[in-house]
């Protein structure tokens, strides 16, 4: 029988496979930065939102109860995707369940880089892996979940296929 934690590296694989949009501009990255501003307005949820290309910042927002160190959580979670080109998520997750770490595995300095989820690669079709959304400010399985929803709706994927199952380990 899988292990929950495989179990959640499938679906985060999944995840990944699924959400590939057809192209990419600074219109797609307003949408998807809007979506998630709303999605979190909605729910009353305190959490900072960027979509970037790598190197450059399209869409930023600090929502209240927000702080400093938020922005500094999606630097260091987007330049997870942007070394590994997968989600900072299952990047974490697959590193815990080999019981090791970014700097041990791969000599990332913690200073630069968190394997903690929340944020998720913008893959284009034809063109791979270009940028990332990323929010923070939530527990790290809710904030990469958040950033799915949101992906699910520019893509028209079924959320509820994608989604993660609630966490029971």
């Amino acid at each position: 029988m899988p292990l929950p934690i495989n179990d959640d590296l499938a679906k985060l694989a999944l995840q990944e496979q699924a959400l590939v949009l057809p192209h990419f501009d600074y219109d797609v990255a307003w949408r998807i930065g809007a979506t998630l501003r709303d999605l979190a307005l909605q729910r009353e949820l305190a959490v900072a939102i960027d979509v970037r290309r790598f190197g450059q910042a399209l869409f930023y927002c600090g929502l209240d109860g927000t702080a400093p160190a938020n922005s500094d959580w999606i630097r260091r979670k987007s330049n997870v995707v942007a070394h590994f080109l997968r989600s900072s998520y299952l990047v974490g997750l697959d590193l815990r369940e080999k019981k090791t770490d970014l700097l041990e595995k791969h000599g990332l300095p913690f200073s630069d880089y968190a394997a903690h989820g929340g944020s998720f690669p913008i893959r284009v079709e034809h063109a791979g892996v270009i940028g990332s959304v990323t929010v923070s400010g939530l527990p790290q399985r809710d904030d990469h979940e958040l950033v799915v929803e949101a992906l699910c709706l520019e893509t028209r994927k079924d959320y509820a296929t994608l989604r993660l199952l609630p966490q029971d380990w």
